[in-house]
């Protein structure tokens, strides 16, 4: 186990180094930069090119890359050009929104998913007809759209949670945990979906193994069965498709972010994207590659602890 650890941590170095060049390569290619953000279309210029020089924007592309990453192995992300911070303290201000909004709909779409798929693979007929098209229309609702929809249905016209804003736990925990409860919800449901689907499909495959059959010929309740053996031999597909929902969940906070005005870093990757703030956009673009990476780390812990046959090479 700790050489796989050693091995995956290895791995992710040149998968960092790859992600930032690409993000520093794809933005210098968007049309403007944050000078022009700054003084707008009608400056002087003598002004912009002063500007241009006093953040660096002058400097060749490589040049600007090589001392970004001279900074972030030394564990320093540079500063935003517009409000001076460090890039490592504004991300650290919205990445608990964001970890919170991933993990709470992770949990929420694998909890329900796995209830939902072993439910229509043990009950079989109508109860599988329905799991099949719940996963189906769940995975084909998008999420901005069942966002609104949750906005309008349980904000605007029960007022049951707020439609947009955060609430800090400190503060308020009851206000923190109804912010949250909107999201979570939108960003979970197409997770539930796929989770629901896999899991049936997984647990059906294992009923109809022969070490099942003889189970059942020898009179062992199917209830026992099915937790003893189904799911057990379920779980290593099923931690797979959980681990990917994970990373797919990621893509999905930007949009959630938006929609329902929570400070995380998807909402920041936007702000930095459009105002051409590349220290911030580079390091919301790495901290994200290593939700990435560790998410495939755990799902490779959880595939070797649970088949511990099985070897993960890479």
């Amino acid at each position: 186990m700790p050489q796989l650890v050693l091995r995956r941590i290895l791995w992710s170095l040149p998968s960092l180094g790859i992600v930032s060049a690409l993000t520093f390569v794809l933005a210098s290619l968007t049309p403007g930069d944050a000078a022009r953000v700054v003084l707008g279309t009608n400056t002087d210029p003598l002004a912009y090119d002063r500007l241009r020089d006093e953040l660096g924007l002058d400097q060749p592309l490589w040049s600007q890359y090589g001392d970004w990453l001279t900074g972030a192995v030394r564990g320093d992300l540079g500063q935003s050009l517009f409000t001076r911070e460090p890039v490592l303290d504004i991300i650290g201000d919205r990445l608990g929104v964001t970890l919170t909004l991933i993990l709470s709909a992770t949990v929420l779409a694998a909890i329900v998913g796995v209830g939902l798929g072993v439910l229509g693979a043990v009950r079989g007929g109508l109860a599988g007809r329905i799991t099949d098209g719940l996963a189906m229309l769940g995975m084909a609702v998008p999420t901005f759209w069942l966002a609104l929809l949750l906005i309008l249905l349980f904000a605007a016209r029960l007022g049951w949670f707020p439609a947009t804003g955060f609430v800090p736990f400190a503060e308020d925990p009851a206000g923190w945990l109804r912010s949250f409860t909107l999201p979570v919800l939108a960003l979970s449901v197409g997770g539930v979906a796929t989770i629901a689907k896999q899991t049936r499909g997984a647990v059906l495959d294992a009923m109809g193994t022969e070490h099942v059959r003889a189970l059942r010929a020898n009179g062992v309740p199917g209830s026992r069965i099915v937790a003893r053996h189904c799911l057990k031999n379920a779980a290593v597909p099923v931690t797979t498709v959980v681990g990917l929902v994970m990373i797919g969940l990621l893509g999905g906070t930007i949009l959630v972010e938006q929609v329902f005005a929570l400070p995380g870093l998807g909402q920041l990757a936007v702000t930095a994207t459009l105002s051409h703030d590349l220290p911030v956009l580079v390091g919301v673009v790495t901290v994200y590659t290593l939700m990435v990476l560790a998410s495939n780390l755990l799902t490779d812990l959880g595939y070797a602890w649970l088949s511990p046959k099985v070897e993960v090479t890479r």
